[in-house]
């Protein structure tokens, strides 16, 4: 795992983790990395100092990403046990429930950068998580 210092085209700062810097690459490209502040998908990565590692004991820094990626973990079992999963037509489903065109509830999936920017547009409320494997990987 790879964490890197990000900054947004809105001069957002944030950090964000990747298997390896050839994942950031590709995410990054393909408008798949999003400022979780705004929402925008124009990244780059922002100066950060290097992160040596002794061979004494684990560092406070894996420790803390290690207990991170616990919590996020948990939240994701916790949206997944407490909202109903509608994948590729979040957007879909998001609007209908916005317009009052179906009951209010609540619900997780999938939308594209672009969507998520209409959806955000349009006044619709809903949330990016940073959506971690269920597992160690």
């Amino acid at each position: 795992m790879i964490v890197y210092n990000l900054r947004c085209a809105k001069d957002h700062s944030f950090e964000a983790w990747f298997r390896d810097s050839a994942t950031y690459d590709a995410q990054a490209k393909a408008g798949e990395v999003v400022c979780p502040v705004c929402g925008n998908t124009k990244v780059a990565k922002a100066p950060m100092a290097p992160n040596i590692s002794s061979s004494k004991a684990s560092s406070p820094d894996a420790a803390g990403a290690a207990e991170v990626m616990g919590k996020l973990r948990e939240l994701r079992a916790a949206v997944e046990s407490n909202s109903d999963h509608v994948g590729d037509k979040f957007p879909e489903e998001a609007r209908k429930i916005h317009y009052g065109e179906t009951e209010k509830r609540n619900i997780h999936g999938d939308a594209t950068p672009e969507e998520a920017k209409s959806l955000k547009e349009e006044g619709v409320d809903f949330s990016v998580i940073p959506w971690v494997p269920r597992g160690d990987s």
